[in-house]
């Protein structure tokens, strides 16, 4: 896996561990991805040597070579999402039986699992946090529907918090968004849910919420951003605490531009509610803060130019035409 792809999207460093266990070897440049904060690798490299690979890294790249992979215990520093699941799919393929330990417990950890054994894996207690893999020889394909993206859908909800609307988020599940949602009705936003997904209106004015970041099942650090929006226009002054990344921030001096009054205190923003942001021109520095600085500009008044675009496209297909859809006026402008 070459610089140029992995540079771009981090996700892409998952498929190092699927390789070695199929093909006995595999070399993955290091990853890249959002500038928000350190994200080593070295928990994904230690859980691969436990199952018997040797590990080599050279020149930007990773290279990871075993005859046969072996079931190991493994115990996670740190809950890492894409540890969890680059040893998962390495230990689907290796002989014998493998713990993690300390495992995340998103809901996409539990769809790669289904996933996995609908391809013939034997993957158990995938949403605790220990999973248990029992190796098998091979797997065969599948025709697989994966879960709707839980943080694309709380920021359409946002959206719709923000500017008032009554909007349906199709494919929303409540209980992949429980701390996201529990926040929001604290700060008076109408959510109804049904089996299509969520409506969601506001009944008055946003009232100001304390929140802090956690691993799942707790307030998703991927909709902090969202959040600070909604907050710099709520009533009230709120207190939002960022625990997962150090550097995640980045946002919130983009939104003083438009008008927001935040004040950060390390791993804390504080951010007092006013009545409305004008819109200016703003520079995005990673994919969650691009769509936070879009949903400020949906309701600030005049117009927002959102430079550095490029980042939303990892996570958001077309984000501009939903949004012209509910009655946006928003283009993308090529340069």
């Amino acid at each position: 896996a070459p610089y140029d792809l992995v540079k771009t999207m981090r996700a892409s460093f998952l498929v190092i561990g699927p390789l070695v266990a199929r093909f006995g070897k595999a070399r993955v440049s290091t990853p890249g991805g959002c500038a928000i904060g350190a994200r080593p690798i070295n928990l994904h490299l230690k859980g691969l040597e436990a199952l018997g690979a040797t590990i080599e890294q050279t020149h930007g790249y990773v290279e990871a070579k075993a005859t046969k992979l072996r079931g190991a215990k493994i115990y996670l520093d740190l809950p890492s999402v894409g540890a969890t699941e680059n040893l998962m799919m390495a230990a689907t393929l290796a002989d014998g039986t493998t713990l993690i330990e300390n495992a995340a417990k998103e809901p996409e950890i539990e769809d790669l699992a289904n996933a996995l054994n609908g391809m013939g894996g034997k993957i158990h207690g995938a949403g605790s946090d220990i999973i248990q893999i029992d190796g098998v020889n091979a797997l065969h394909g599948i025709t697989h529907r994966i879960i709707p993206d839980r943080i694309e859908a709380g920021s359409f909800v946002i959206a719709a918090a923000l500017t008032g609307g009554d909007v349906l988020v199709k494919g929303a599940r409540t209980e992949h968004l429980e701390a996201f949602l529990i926040k929001l009705k604290e700060a008076g936003v109408v959510l109804t849910p049904d089996e299509s997904g969520i409506r969601v209106r506001r009944n008055g004015a946003i009232k100001s919420v304390d929140v802090t970041t956690l691993p799942y099942p707790g307030f998703a650090t991927d909709l902090q951003a969202q959040l600070m929006v909604l907050m710099a226009v709520a009533d009230g002054v709120s207190v939002i605490t960022e625990t997962i990344f150090e550097n995640r921030f980045m946002h919130a001096q983009e939104l003083d531009r438009m008008g927001a009054q935040i004040k950060l205190e390390g791993n804390r923003a504080i951010v007092r509610g006013v009545r409305e942001l004008s819109g200016a021109p703003v520079m995005a520095s990673d994919l969650r803060a691009s769509v936070a600085l879009i949903l400020a500009g949906l309701v600030a008044k005049g117009t927002t130019e959102v430079s550095r675009v490029y980042h939303l496209d990892r996570g958001y297909e077309g984000i501009e035409k939903k949004l012209s859809l509910l009655g946006a006026q928003i283009v993308r402008v090529k340069g």
